[in-house]
């Protein structure tokens, strides 16, 4: 019997050892940054042992780099290609304090078109994470990067301004004179040495994928991407001081099923700066279902959604918002944007203001409450922040449609204007309903704002509208169709101002209108029409200098 029994597990146990000899010689794919030295205590630094496990997985021709529960104290981390970064549930990625800790941020590297857009755009390597020219990237897994250690400050260049090359004022091209920054962008750049100002920095990378994780306090970006192409975002939660994706002259890109609370800034922010030294195209971009909103700092990740910041980056309240621009150098094109979710924050802005052309974009599925500013805002302008001799850019062929928008901001109506010479053209609304608060005057509704073509685009600029609903200027093929505009309290401004329109057509439009109060008012108008937009009768104008009804 014994013999029998020997003759039968003689081949298993061979057959056991050949398998755990074959996988000896198999070169590990995943790498635990413990076993490269890292404490994982939030108090030792771990950068030296996790860059060491990313090298490894690097030599061997790629890999997963795994962070096991802990938290890694760490200063800048170097992606390669090939690697992917797995955060386990309960892993944190903790920015370090150089105050606080012993070592320092990766120098910001030299960038001889930095005057172009301000300093965080145009460095990536002083960042807590980052990569550049690399490949086949990841960063995967429900845990979380914690940028405590982060600076949220981005100084602006001070260089010589050559005559024509540029505006005189880095930060936006404003007239005005700006105060001192409490963000510290007016320091000089020798203070950012040492320091940290992004979560993730990576430049002219391409087929990259971050997924699951959460980012809290990411300093002035959660992300910049500039030049990277094959960007896939999925699943993130950002709750951030600054803003918190920045995607800048990308390439097919995927954002999907992504919160960003961000009330000091932009949450998810389209871009094309001269940050590359070329003028780059953002372009064949989807992004849906996600959520933008400006709840205080932190009570995005632990669900309180807490509404009592006073901090702001300037009146118009929190940011948080989905934009394209400012930095448009490049433009954007064949955008596809849907079933967005936006809550306490400012509205959907499109912007195109140095040089780039904005084309072919359709968004759809939208909903809003309490917007801080105008639901919708397409500003073409002049800033011009780039090298010399650019014209100013195009912004056309935009469809815009299923928007549902309650509690906005009664002062700046929705906006579509161009410059004097330069039109916003072939712009469609559609099954659009925009509640605002209302409580504008009669005085209100005679007020001429100001053209800053040159400004920082952003609603506010030109003051309280003569409008309550659609603000229309300098634009040309303009199309509302089952568009609805209503208030909360009264208001005696016009529903619809528009001033040097060529082709505008109104169909089945409501509008609520106070007694006494007027729901148009054109001025220097052509091909202007309105049908089926009770109780307005349908009616047909070739061109009218003034006309108010």
């Amino acid at each position: 019997m014994l013999a029998v029994l020997t003759f039968i597990l003689l081949p298993v146990v061979k057959s056991q050892r050949t398998r755990e000899s074959r996988n000896a010689s198999k070169p590990t794919t995943v790498y635990d940054v413990r076993a490269f030295g890292a404490r994982g205590d939030g108090k030792s630094v771990d950068t030296r042992a996790i860059n060491s496990a990313i090298d490894a997985a690097s030599v061997a021709g790629g890999g997963t780099v795994h962070f096991p529960a802990g938290t890694y104290l760490s200063f800048s981390i170097h992606l390669r290609s090939n690697i992917t970064l797995y955060l386990d549930q309960g892993a944190t990625i903790l920015a370090a304090d150089p105050k606080e800790a012993k070592g320092s941020y990766d120098l910001p590297e030299p960038n001889q078109w930095d005057m172009y857009q301000d300093f965080g755009h145009s460095h990536w390597h002083n960042s807590l994470i980052w990569g550049e020219n690399i490949e086949n990237v990841s960063i995967l897994g429900p845990g979380l990067i914690d940028g405590k250690g982060l600076t949220r400050r981005s100084p602006r260049p001070r260089r010589p301004v050559q005559t024509g090359d540029r505006p005189t004022t880095l930060g936006g091209g404003q007239t005005n004179v700006r105060q001192q920054s409490p963000l510290g962008e007016d320091d000089p750049v020798e203070v950012m040495n040492g320091l940290g100002n992004k979560a993730i920095g990576l430049k002219l990378c391409r087929n990259v994928i971050l997924r699951d994780f959460s980012i809290l306090n990411g300093g002035h970006f959660a992300l910049l991407a500039t030049g990277v192409d094959n960007l896939t975002i999925d699943n993130l939660k950002v709750d951030t001081n600054r803003d918190g994706f920045d995607i800048d002259c990308c390439r097919q890109v995927h954002i999907s099923n992504s919160s960003v609370n961000s009330p000091n800034d932009d949450a998810i922010v389209l871009k094309s700066s001269y940050a590359l030294g070329f003028q780059r195209a953002t372009e064949n971009v989807t992004i849906t279902a996600c959520s933008v909103s400006g709840y205080d700092i932190g009570s995005l990740l632990d669900a309180t959604y807490k509404r009592n910041v006073k901090e702001a980056p300037d009146r118009d309240g929190p940011t948080g918002r989905l934009k394209f621009g400012t930095e448009s150098n490049g433009g954007f094109r064949n955008i596809t944007i849907s079933d967005i979710v936006f809550d306490h924050c400012r509205g959907l802005a499109l912007e195109t203001v140095d040089g780039g052309l904005l084309e072919d974009v359709t968004i759809t599925n939208i909903t809003m409450r309490d917007v801080q500013n105008s639901p919708i805002f397409l500003r073409l302008g002049s800033r011009m922040r780039g090298p010399a001799g650019i014209p100013v850019g195009e912004l056309r062929r935009v469809i815009i449609s299923n928007v549902i928008a309650y509690n906005a901001d009664p002062r700046y109506a929705s906006i579509i204007s161009g410059i004097p010479g330069h039109d916003v053209e072939d712009v469609k609304l559609s099954n659009i309903r925009i509640y605002y608060q209302g409580g504008g005057t009669k005085e209100q509704a005679g007020v001429e704002p100001p053209e800053k073509e040159t400004n920082y685009p952003e609603p506010s600029m030109f003051g309280v509208l003569p409008a309550y609903g659609f603000f229309i200027r300098h634009a040309k093929g303009i199309q509302l169709n089952n568009v609805e505009v209503s208030y909360i309290n009264t208001d005696f401004r016009p529903a619809f101002a528009l001033e040097d329109v060529k082709g505008a057509d109104f169909f089945r439009v409501k509008a609520r209108k106070a007694e006494g109060a007027l729901l148009f008012s054109l001025k220097n108008v052509s091909n202007f029409s309105v049908q089926q937009s009770q109780p307005i009768a349908d009616a047909r104008i070739e061109r009218i200098e003034q006309k108010k009804f």
